[in-house]
């Protein structure tokens, strides 16, 4: 298996389905010689890597793919986001940029030096982060060609108390929070999560991350492609802040499926 091989995977799904589940932050992965450039002793990256990872995220979709009616396509990364974090933007638009995590991250979640200031993130970003672009574009233009539209359903985490790194994280943190893009977020696809999530305690939309993700060939102009981000709480389903999961990820992951089957018949386009 090649570096670029093995940095994503692709889990094929049904071909009539339009859903994708996007997992980009479960792996803790990172090949040693990224690790080299990292200079956090091997205990302090360990404690970022608890902090940092969508802990068990990758098994939440695995395991609501096998209980859909129709599967679900799944693109997981099967490298740490302290790589390079494949949802940000690779330039100066990303606003992540002011806290030294862009693409390539320079500081960690407590904002301590995680490589130096002056690191040149080019190779990790040409290594690592077009590929993975590139390779997610063309599982959404795959669905496209097959079905006639894709829905991306992007699976996260997030702690239950803020970290020193976010720019928005003053808000409100209910256990499932639901990032909707204007464009591409319909109205019926957020109500289809709000019903399919409702058993959690509560769920909000934007609070504390906002937004979800779409590849930047289609972003802001192509309906066809839906997409909405599912947030949840860790300690809905996991020991803080990298242990192990806990019987709240079997009913995330019946959640999840019922989501999927809802979007996978639904066939809502963004108005």
């Amino acid at each position: 298996m090649n570096d670029l091989s093995a940095s994503y995977r692709l889990v094929a799904g049904a071909p009539d389905s339009p859903v994708i589940l996007h997992v980009p932050h479960s792996s803790r992965v990172i090949p040693p010689d990224v690790r080299r450039g990292i200079v956090l002793e091997d205990a302090a990256l360990e404690g970022e890597l608890d902090h940092i990872t969508d802990s068990h995220t990758a098994r939440i979709a695995a395991t609501a793919a096998e209980r859909c009616a129709t599967e679900p396509w799944q693109f997981v990364n099967q490298l740490s986001r302290l790589v390079a974090d494949p949802e940000r933007f690779p330039d100066e638009r990303e606003e992540m940029l002011a806290v030294g995590m862009g693409a390539v991250y320079t500081r960690t979640t407590h904002r301590e030096e995680l490589r130096p200031a002056d690191h040149d993130g080019q190779r990790l970003v040409e290594r690592y982060f077009h590929p993975y672009a590139a390779a997610v574009t063309d599982a959404v233009t795959q669905q496209l060609e097959a079905v006639g539209r894709a829905v991306i359903i992007d699976v996260h985490s997030y702690p239950t108390e803020r970290l020193p790194y976010e720019l928005h994280g003053d808000g409100p943190r209910p256990p499932i929070c639901l990032g909707r893009d204007a464009f591409h977020t319909p109205a019926d696809l957020l109500a289809h999560a709000e019903k399919a999530f409702a058993g959690f305690g509560g769920t909000g939309i934007n609070t504390p991350f906002e937004g979800t993700y779409v590849p930047l060939k289609y972003y802001g102009t192509d309906p066809r492609v839906s997409a909405l981000m599912i947030e949840i709480r860790r300690d809905v389903y996991m020991t803080e802040p990298g242990g192990p999961a806990g019987p709240g990820l079997d009913a995330l992951a019946s959640a999840l499926a019922d989501l999927v089957d809802m979007a996978s018949t639904a066939g809502a386009l963004p108005a």
